[in-house]
């Protein structure tokens, strides 16, 4: 069965980190380099797309 949670991702700063958050709650690890943080939310939304991606925070 399909994954039918909301898939959108964005990056949020804090000092001088970056993550990437999705509404489904996951989150990627914090980031020196904003590009790194926004490949980890592409590559969520492409596991997401293929149903292998985790469903929660940290995961």
């Amino acid at each position: 069965m399909p994954d039918r949670t909301p898939h959108a991702t964005s990056t949020t700063e804090r000092g001088s980190f970056c993550s990437a958050r999705c509404a489904c709650g996951w989150r990627g690890p914090a980031r020196r380099a904003r590009s790194q943080a926004r490949t980890d939310a592409e590559r969520h939304l492409v596991d997401a797309e293929a149903g292998t991606a985790p469903h929660g925070p940290l995961e």
